[in-house]
């Protein structure tokens, strides 16, 4: 399952799914732009998590829930926690990232 927020409601989102990776971006980051694809096909490969897309500018109380420095920012969620996250645009990185809970 692949979402994009459109309202400031992660926190519903990680509450309700066991699992959950969230590519935190922004509209002017081009290393966000790169990895989206990528994270989109993450997606597609592996439905049994939630993967969600959050605009780190438009969306505050979502970005908390990591510690959001860099763009983009990736994290994991598993049972309603914070487990871990990665900032980068290497899509090996990523995956590592996401094999965790996969």
């Amino acid at each position: 399952m692949l979402q994009e927020l459109t309202e400031d409601n992660l926190q519903e989102i990680v509450n309700n799914n066991d699992k959950v990776i969230v590519q935190y971006s922004a509209t002017w980051c081009g290393n966000c732009r790169i990895m989206k694809p990528k994270f989109k096909k993450l997606a597609s490969e592996n439905e049994s998590v939630a993967f969600v897309i959050a605009d780190a500018e438009k969306f505050p109380e979502s970005r908390k829930l990591a510690d959001v420095s860099n763009l983009p920012t990736f994290a994991t969620f598993e049972s309603g926690s914070f487990k871990n996250q990665a900032q980068t645009n290497k899509f090996d990185v990523l995956k590592d990232l996401a094999s965790e809970i996969i």
